[in-house]
């Protein structure tokens, strides 16, 4: 199994693409720190786990809270020795139009949607230098570079994890990290659905998504790719979960098989290539 002794956590598993993510690394052989604040979901998708074999760790976690973060990796690196993969898909995403967000909600979105990847970075940074590298990875969507209606903070926090990746993977680099954000690529499930709401709905309406646990085979992948050959970009699991289904998971690696935005990842490339030789603006 391609992350056979590898050690994951990941936020924002209850349900959802998080769920999904969690379960495709624990079938690739890796141990599995699953984390969310939905008790009750958390509780229904450890069967999941379990069912497919994996070895987990369930926890609460509320990205927002450093040190609740800082004492996950600990008691994660206490029992298995390592952490090599972060995995930060828990998120907040009320609908709501800027004038009637409430201040406390903003920054609430704020805290989770960049504040986790902060502070899950900061908690896993030292663990992952000592042990020689690893991967951090975001979850991206549309509204990493776009903008939508109902969606401000939403974005606001989205096109930070960009920002942060794009930044951090230049100074992460002598120590063998990867930073990178991915993005589903396919329909999935909205965000913050939960099981009891997702089992009342019509079949034809569920069938319309995408299996995130396919899309979590992208993940997989990325996991298993030496840190230093694409930190910083930005990669969308649709596509990769295409590449891996039609020619397996050693692929011959093309931008068409990786992401619809092929645009950035070159300009990502020729920054960083050129980072330093020229001038800043």
């Amino acid at each position: 199994m391609l992350l056979q002794g590898k050690v994951a956590l990941v936020t924002g598993a209850a349900q959802g693409f998080g769920w999904g993510i969690a379960r495709a690394l624990g079938r690739a052989g890796a141990k599995v720190c699953a984390t969310d604040v939905n008790e009750a979901d958390m509780a229904r998708s450890e069967d999941h786990f379990r069912a497919d074999g994996t070895e987990v760790l369930i926890r609460h976690l509320d990205a927002s809270d450093a040190e609740e973060f800082n004492a996950t990796v600990k008691q994660v690196v206490d029992r298995w020795g390592r952490l090599d993969v972060l995995v930060h898909a828990g998120v907040s995403m009320p609908l709501v139009r800027f004038e009637d967000t409430p201040l406390e909600s903003w920054w609430r979105q704020l805290h989770i949607s960049l504040g986790g990847i902060l502070n899950g970075t900061r908690a896993v940074w030292d663990v992952m230098k000592e042990q020689g590298g690893g991967h951090i990875i975001g979850i991206a969507s549309g509204s990493s570079f776009r903008g939508y209606v109902d969606e401000v903070i939403y974005c606001a926090g989205k096109h930070g994890q960009e920002g942060f990746v794009k930044a951090l993977a230049l100074e992460a680099a002598p120590y063998n990290i990867a930073l990178n954000t991915v993005g589903p690529g396919k329909k999935i499930k909205p965000t913050g659905m939960t099981w009891a709401e997702q089992d009342g709905l019509p079949g034809e309406v569920k069938e319309e998504w995408t299996d995130p646990v396919e899309l979590g085979k992208a993940f997989v992948w990325l996991a298993s790719q030496p840190p230093s050959r694409f930190s910083g970009l930005r990669f969308d699991a649709g596509p990769i979960a295409d590449a891996i289904a039609t020619e397996g998971w050693d692929f011959d690696f093309s931008l068409e098989k990786v992401t619809p935005h092929a645009d950035d990842f070159k300009a990502r490339l020729e920054w960083q290539a050129n980072y330093g030789k020229e001038a800043v603006l």
